[in-house]
């Protein structure tokens, strides 16, 4: 008799409908990881935040074609059939499924325990959607889940830097490329969700795996483009990392460059994607003179990164620690605190090179 391993997406999560949008933007900004205000003063600027921005964002999410909503959960559940489906050819004496843990709106992280407690999982492994680490996705992800699950299971904390996901993100960028005439004087943005400075300064690794993924990009497309790691989606008055995403926008598109931008954090077609890459940051193009801008789709169920989700899976089954990065142990310096994978990186020479 095979194993039942349940494997456990978390991802950020969407509002389904417009009437969803307010409370899904409560939720998020009540979690200790994004607002670190003491708990009084934290809600009342969630309800603030929520009750003031929710219009501006409906309108958003009217753009897209999914119903008033976002597209974020059925992509996920797209990406949780083909990740399923793979990894049940590859361990055929098991029984695997799949299950869904949404930070924000459903199926939160407490209903996804629920489910798999009632099932009887053997093993499990929770895989973030996240593909590099911060205590504001990943990390909170995992804070909520041990609350609602007691039982041991064994996680992967990010891949950034494997082989196989930075070249499923050069065919989708070259795919773009090809599609848009295959331009010269290329400026290929690499944009990212921003974080406050205040959090990486805190230790917090997600700025320097990003950035780092974006060098191993750079290897790997023409060495005639100028690729820059920029950073999106920054709200309130704090001072978030930079360079920010419209703002190279802008200067790039002063130079005549011919755009090509590519959501290196983001694996699913949601709101930041489809929405401010896809028509925020065109207009910004348009205005400022680019010769053309073109946004570069997400990594959705691309094979070479399923296939990888599905290596990292079975690698974690595999091993006797409870967490692993792309690397196996550590994957990030000393002095970034906030890694969530305490055991000691490993010595000068054993350590993954990402720029190989």
């Amino acid at each position: 008799m095979g194993r039942k391993v349940a494997v456990v997406l978390f991802n950020l999560g969407g509002p389904d409908k417009a009437e969803s949008v307010r409370p899904f933007l409560k939720n998020l900004f009540r979690d200790p990881a994004i607002i670190t205000a003491p708990l009084p003063i934290r809600w009342f600027l969630a309800r603030l935040i929520s009750r003031t921005r929710a219009p501006s964002v409906i309108k958003n999410y009217a753009m897209m074609d999914a119903g008033g909503g976002s597209p974020l959960l059925p992509e996920t559940e797209q990406q949780a059939e083909a990740l399923q489906a793979e990894l049940s050819k590859r361990l055929p004496d098991d029984e695997v499924r799949c299950f869904i843990a949404m930070r924000y709106w459903h199926p939160f992280t407490e209903q996804a325990a629920k489910d798999v407690k009632a099932w009887g999982a053997d093993e499990v492994i929770l895989l973030p959607l996240y593909p590099q680490f911060s205590t504001t996705t990943t990390g909170s992800s995992l804070t909520a889940w041990k609350k609602a699950y007691k039982e041991p299971v064994r996680t992967i904390c990010c891949y950034p830097f494997e082989e196989s996901f930075v070249s499923a993100h050069v065919d989708r960028i070259m795919q773009a490329w090809k599609k848009a005439g295959q331009p010269e004087n290329v400026s290929l943005l690499l944009s990212a969700h921003g974080l406050p400075e205040k959090i990486v300064k805190d230790g917090d690794p997600y700025q320097w795996q990003c950035e780092t993924m974006a060098e191993m990009i750079t290897g790997r497309v023409p060495r005639d483009w100028e690729v820059t790691a920029c950073y999106q989606s920054r709200v309130g008055p704090l001072k978030w990392i930079g360079p920010p995403t419209e703002e190279v926008i802008a200067e790039k598109s002063k130079e005549g460059k011919n755009i090509l931008i590519a959501p290196i954090a983001f694996v699913s077609e949601h709101i930041e994607t489809l929405v401010e890459l896809g028509e925020e940051y065109r207009l910004v193009a348009e205005e400022h003179g680019a010769a053309s801008y073109t946004r570069v789709e997400a990594l959705g169920i691309h094979p070479e990164f399923i296939s990888m989700l599905a290596n990292e899976t079975i690698e974690a089954l595999g091993m006797k620690t409870p967490m692993r990065s792309c690397g196996g142990d550590r994957l990030c310096p000393h002095e970034f605190s906030g890694c969530p994978h305490k055991q000691p990186v490993r010595k000068a020479g054993q350590a993954i090179n990402p720029q190989s």
